[in-house]
């Protein structure tokens, strides 16, 4: 056997891998949603000039909606558009069916922006990165 170590995967490896992975978890738990039903999304806020000032990017998986980022532009900062922005996110997760929503945030970014909107503390990764720390979130959406 060989261990090989690679920055460039084939497309081939990385589906092989992810396909394995899939069928691991429905063997294990026959019920589980398989990963092809993931829903992918992003909110965007534009200006009347049609410019981009912020935006959310997210996926819904396994009843659970994964803010994986978001951005406010410097000049729209506390003007309200990302606490909207994160509210129709998580309009559009429970519309499809999710329940609960999932967010990591560092110690410089938004971890008092999310606790107003709902959002509880689920764990924190100290040194994460060195000198800071890393907050996991969640928050429960709706009763199934």
């Amino acid at each position: 056997m060989e261990i090989e170590l690679t920055t460039t995967p084939s497309a081939e490896d990385a589906r092989t891998i992810s396909q394995g992975l899939v069928d691991f978890n429905h063997e294990m738990v026959h019920d589980l949603d398989p990963e092809e039903t993931e829903i992918k999304f992003s909110v965007l806020a534009r200006d009347y000039d049609g410019e981009v000032t912020g935006g959310l990017r997210a996926t819904c998986f396994w009843n659970t909606l994964h803010i994986e980022l978001i951005w406010v532009s410097k000049e729209a900062r506390g003007s309200g558009i990302g606490s909207s922005m994160v509210k129709k996110a998580e309009l559009f997760a429970i519309k499809h069916g999710f329940e609960q929503a999932l967010l990591e945030t560092t110690s410089w970014q938004a971890r008092p922006f999310y606790e107003k909107l709902g959002y509880e503390l689920l764990a924190t990764l100290p040194e994460y990165p060195k000198g800071h720390a890393c907050h996991f979130l969640t928050k429960k959406l709706a009763e199934k």
